[in-house]
């Protein structure tokens, strides 16, 4: 008969029995909720695979295409993957995972890397002897040139006494159990995102020098890097949103509906700084935010916290953030250079007087800008007070009597009524030398998105468009700072598995990473 557990009389003692068995059992509680919400989305991203592997394609799309649906797919289930490790880590056992995880061929360069104990005398005062040793190969890659690096951690014992055996412990890796580098993770995302390079390609280059990695192979690396990375990336935004000086705008990122041969359009949403025009101390960078559609609901969700001068083009669905409700304090500074450009399109297909006319005193207040580029945020106002705003008064005179000599409904007409409706928003750049004249900071980070989409034609899933979102905001802000976005994801990636602090995630930041890794 099993004797009853005793337990203490104190009722002190006994409370704090209680509250901690509680406690457990909601830890447990959670832990299975969030394991069901994990089987959920893997099951749905599953479906998704198999329509977009096995399902009807159209005739007209490109079947090469399908494989970034694919790859797309299977990073966000890796995403997932890394992200349940993180909460329950798998138990170590002998039997390994049937992975495909490539071969390394015999002919690639081996570098060999030995992890010595820190001290190999005896308890007894002896010195250990190597009695074997433990050795792992992992893919390794610098540019055009592959290599193994091969780790041996030797194992010692003593001759004179049986005081056991010591051996460096094998040194953490990104992809547990797998062979790449973290430098070898960090190209393969660059070349993605960076050099538009899809997975399958890369595959395909990676096959020519032997190396037989499949595309869901390289997804998988992917999609854990992306898991790794995501705190940075939220520490980026949130850094960004606690500026008082930033620019916004949108672009389309076409996602593939899995299955159906369709393609839906979602957006990628810039959210951008850069003060260097006048001279300030926060480093410049971007972050793109995937989103299903292009309503101003998505700014508003995007740039809760955020307060001070936006600089926008005229998209109607930033006057969702003038709402009271959706952002406390937020000023709207519009772009010239849409302005400019609705004028210009006139003249290049006829005869356009006025539209001329309007070209020349813009320009007129561009080479002002020209000038003062560099200076203070103060120089740069008392530049434009001086020089600028008599200028602007005269464009406005102007455009009063233009306006009523054409139709409100022709080219021209539509033109001007497009300055006149933001000119309050045009005209705010001659009250704070900090603002720019127009949004082509912003415009400039949104290119590699737009010519990464050009190669790819859409994002496989919309899973993989948020990765996506993710990796381009860490490498265009690279980009931004002069840093190459290789070394950078390697080092941040080494910091991670090395167990940096999630407290101290902000040195992880591409400006600081030089410093603090």
């Amino acid at each position: 008969m099993k004797l009853p557990i005793e337990l203490p009389t104190d009722v002190a003692t006994l409370q704090t029995l209680l509250i901690a068995a509680e406690l457990r059992n909601t830890r447990a509680e959670l832990r299975n909720a969030r394991k069901d919400d994990r089987i959920e989305q893997l099951e749905k991203l599953l479906a998704d695979f198999k329509r977009a592997l096995f399902g009807v394609k159209s005739e007209k799309s490109d079947p090469q295409q399908y494989h970034l649906a694919l790859e797309d797919i299977e990073t966000a289930i890796a995403v997932i993957h890394a992200e349940d490790e993180a909460i329950d880590p798998p138990k170590i056992s002998g039997k390994k995972r049937n992975l495909n995880r490539g071969q390394l061929p015999k002919h690639l360069l081996r570098v060999d890397e030995i992890i010595e104990p820190e001290n190999t005398i005896c308890s007894c005062g002896t010195q250990r002897h190597v009695i074997g040793e433990d050795v792992s190969e992992r893919l390794d890659i610098i540019p055009a040139q592959f290599r193994v690096i091969v780790t041996r951690r030797p194992k010692y014992a003593c001759r004179s006494c049986t005081d056991g055996v010591v051996q460096s412990p094998a040194p953490m890796r990104l992809i547990e159990a797998g062979m790449p580098t973290e430098a070898t993770v960090a190209s393969v995302i660059v070349s993605k995102y960076a050099d538009h390079l899809p997975l399958y390609r890369q595959s395909q280059i990676y096959a020519r020098q032997g190396v037989d990695l499949d595309r869901s192979t390289l997804a998988r690396w992917v999609g854990k890097a992306a898991y790794e990375l995501m705190p940075v990336y939220n520490c980026l935004m949130d850094k960004l949103k606690q500026s008082n000086k930033l620019f916004m705008d949108e672009t389309t990122a076409p996602v593939l509906e899995p299955g159906r041969g369709k393609v839906k359009k979602g957006y990628f949403w810039a959210l951008a700084r850069d003060d260097r025009p006048w001279g300030g101390d926060d480093p410049p960078a971007v972050v793109f935010t995937y989103a299903s559609g292009r309503g101003g609901k998505y700014a508003v969700d995007i740039l809760q916290g955020f307060e001070g001068i936006l600089q926008v083009d005229g998209y109607a669905g930033y006057n969702s953030l003038l709402d009271p409700k959706a952002n406390r304090d937020i000023r709207l500074a519009y772009c010239w250079a849409h302005a400019r450009r609705k004028l210009y399109d006139l003249t290049q297909n006829n005869t356009a007087p006025i539209a001329t006319e309007g070209l020349k005193q813009i320009m007129a207040l561009y080479r002002i800008e020209a000038n003062i580029r560099g200076l203070t945020a103060n120089q740069r106002l008392e530049v434009r007070r001086e020089k600028t705003a008599p200028k602007i008064a005269a464009l406005k005179t102007w455009l009063d009597h233009a306006s009523t000599e054409v139709s409100a409904k022709s080219p021209t007409g539509e033109a001007l009524k497009y300055i006149v409706k933001y000119w309050d928003g045009l005209s705010l750049f001659l009250t704070d030398g900090r603002i720019e004249m127009d949004n082509n900071t912003v415009e400039r980070t949104i290119r590699p998105i737009a010519l990464n989409r050009k190669n790819a034609l859409f994002a496989g899933h919309h899973a993989g468009a948020e990765n996506w979102a993710i990796l381009a905001s860490l490498i265009e802000t690279c980009k931004m700072n002069r840093i190459e976005p290789h070394q950078y994801i390697t080092k941040t990636l080494t910091a991670i598995v090395n167990n940096h602090k999630q407290s101290n995630i902000e040195a992880l930041l591409p400006w600081n990473i030089k410093t603090h890794v």
